[in-house]
């Protein structure tokens, strides 16, 4: 009879305790990892003889990279005042003795800045054997494919891709990757001595790359204010984009154009013989705006 007291108790008791766990445990429900929003960063880098600034716009993030023109010159500084822009990179080549692009410059669909009405580019002399080539650079596109939009850099007269639509373009040029094209794109012509942007020599350079997952990457290479006569060629400009993952990539107007504003600071790329900044206004950039 006592045994059968003691094991009454004994149940009595682990009903009681599995009661109490059941009415008082928290029921555990399963933690979704989130993953940050994909946001633009800047970051520099210290070369031998210059410093590289640098924006990354992540694939698929909110914002978009797209041209924009000027119909007088303006400091990126402006630009960035006119299109509230989280960022700003000087972009196609222009004439500054009449203001007029030399450059290819096409914004959602429609073609608003054409090198062929530039009458002392397409009139001078020197140029005519060039015009082709000069007519026929390397351009940063942007393409709607479907409901998607895809970045790629082209020659001007390159269809777009099969289901794609062109919608905005800005040329410079040479392509620096998958391969430099100096000679094809008519910078550089060795036969003649010619040498359009001085390709081996340091200066102050713009270029845009894209990355294999699609990210933008937006590149200033300043002088050093202490060593002015410095800079990067246009083969180390290649080998540093190289160097920052990018797939393809082009170079952009240099020298005193070289400009790039982010968060509301602005760097340029070319100094004085007293280690001053050139702000030279230019005719064209690629903005970087919310969708």
């Amino acid at each position: 009879m006592r045994k059968i007291k003691l094991l009454a108790l004994i149940l009595i008791s682990l009903a009681m305790v599995l009661w109490f766990n059941l009415r008082f445990s928290t029921p555990s429900i399963p933690t979704i990892a989130t993953s940050p929003p994909k946001t633009i960063r800047y970051f520099d880098r210290t070369l031998p003889q210059s410093i590289a600034h640098v924006v990354l716009i992540p694939a698929n993030s909110k914002f978009l990279v797209t041209p924009a023109l000027s119909q007088k010159v303006a400091t990126v500084e402006e630009f960035a005042q006119k299109h509230r822009a989280a960022a700003i990179l000087n972009a196609g080549f222009f004439d500054p003795a009449n203001q007029k692009t030399t450059s290819y410059v096409v914004r959602q669909g429609k073609l608003i800045a054409n090198p062929k009405e530039n009458e002392r580019l397409v009139n001078n002399p020197n140029l005519k054997s060039y015009l082709g080539q000069i007519f026929n650079r390397s351009e940063f596109r942007r393409y709607l494919c479907g409901q998607t939009t895809r970045y790629s850099i082209a020659l001007h007269n390159q269809s777009p891709p099969a289901d794609c639509q062109l919608v905005d373009a800005i040329g410079a040029g040479p392509r620096l990757l998958p391969e430099l094209t100096l000679e094809k794109e008519g910078f550089v012509d060795n036969a003649n001595k010619r040498d359009a942007l001085g390709s081996n020599q340091p200066n102050a350079r713009t270029a845009v790359g894209i990355t294999r997952d699609g990210s933008i990457i937006l590149v200033m290479v300043a002088q050093k204010p202490s060593a002015p006569a410095n800079g990067i060629s246009l083969p180390a400009l290649a080998d540093l984009m190289k160097t920052l993952e990018a797939d393809q990539a082009m170079n952009l107007d240099g020298g005193s154009s070289s400009s790039l504003y982010y968060n509301g600071k602005t760097f340029y790329g070319k100094v004085d013989l007293e280690g001053n900044s050139i702000k030279r206004p230019v005719k064209s950039v690629l903005l970087v705006q919310e969708k």
